[in-house]
């Protein structure tokens, strides 16, 4: 199918201007809230900049639709503290705690939410793929066994759904 889901969520993404502009209004919005004693965003403030910047990219009319399809709620606590280690390079411990390389420039920012909410969309299309393959082969298996069609024919059917499935969300992924 060519490039990876994450990919293809993380081209997208950074080719939005929807999505730069609002990274910039959120990066904006936390540093007011700072009253601009810092030129950056602190780690404390990341949950409120990944829930602000959710609600620009989903209530505005130009609004992401891959935000809207995959990622319908701001990403949860965890998913942001992970982007952060990403970006940031840190492993999970003492050396976490180190004040230094725990504040995001604009760059970093952008960086940041970028990761956040290729993980948050890439991860929700695979829950989607999960929720979607065992009701339609419980289908398949149904009707083969009703019809008393052959297990090659009916192994062959899951597998054609099985790849249109995954091959749906993955399209759906680009926006």
């Amino acid at each position: 199918m060519g490039i990876s889901a994450s990919k293809r969520v993380k081209t997208t993404l950074s080719n939005s201007q929807e999505f730069n502009s609002a990274c910039d209004s959120t990066f904006t919005h936390c540093l007011s809230l700072t009253q601009h004693a810092f030129q950056s965003v602190l780690p404390y403030q990341l949950p409120t900049a990944a829930t602000h910047l959710h609600t620009i990219l989903t209530t505005t009319p130009t609004a992401a639709p891959l935000i809207l399809k995959w990622v319908p709620s701001p990403p949860t606590r965890t998913q942001i503290d992970r982007a952060l280690r990403m970006v940031t390079n840190k492993k999970p411990g003492p050396a976490h705690e180190e004040k230094e390389g725990l504040i995001l420039g604009s760059a970093q920012f952008r960086e940041w939410a970028l990761v956040l909410f290729t993980e948050a969309a890439v991860g929700n299309a695979g829950k989607a793929i999960l929720g979607r393959l065992p009701l339609g082969v419980a289908g398949i298996l149904g009707v083969g066994a009703v019809v008393k069609g052959g297990t090659e024919v009916v192994g062959a059917a899951i597998g054609v759904y099985a790849l249109g499935v995954a091959t749906s969300v993955y399209l759906s992924l680009s926006g």
